[in-house]
């Protein structure tokens, strides 16, 4: 199911066959840099998983970012309830697979979450979590018109928290 739609890219439900797409982002080290460690298959499997579960329960989750041209998988964008500091943020998440950086896909995917979180879903106020040093990832918090609010212990590590209020968008 397409959820959204730029000018490059449409966002849609994550089916069981992106494990073929998104398995190679996620098992790279490279990529997965900021996270723990990168994603055996199983992990990719279970991640798109709860992805799917997230639609049901939530409405929302990270979705397939597809470029139109190609009708190809080439990363993920979305909306994930998260917990920080003992209170519920929606989280707008990004993951473009290596060949595809330094395009504006991660970007263009994030911008289009953060119009759907706040007009179509209702929310006033949205967050990216961005560990220290990924500096592709704070400049996609900044060009969808977030800033830095705070850092906070996040996955047991310290994170930034870049947030963007309805009503206040610079993007």
């Amino acid at each position: 199911m397409m959820i959204l739609e730029t000018s490059r890219l449409y966002l849609r439900h994550y089916i069981n066959e992106d494990i073929h797409a998104l398995h190679p982002m996620f098992s790279d080290p490279e990529t997965m840099k900021f996270y723990p460690s990168h994603f055996s298959f199983d992990q990719t499997q279970q991640w798109i998983s709860r992805n799917m579960t997230r639609y049901d329960k939530d409405g929302f989750g990270l979705w397939a970012v597809c470029l139109k041209e190609t009708d190809g998988c080439i990363g993920d964008c979305g909306l994930v309830k998260q917990q920080i500091n003992d209170k519920t943020e929606i989280e707008i998440g990004y993951h473009i697979s290596k060949g595809h950086w330094s395009k504006g896909y991660a970007s263009e995917a994030a911008l289009a979450c953060k119009e759907y979180g706040f007009y179509q879903i209702g929310l006033s106020r949205l967050i990216s979590i961005i560990a220290p040093g990924n500096i592709a990832s704070i400049r996609v918090a900044e060009k969808i018109g977030f800033s830095k609010e705070e850092e906070a212990i996040v996955f047991n590590r310290n994170h930034y928290i870049y947030s963007g209020v309805k009503g206040n968008e610079n993007a």
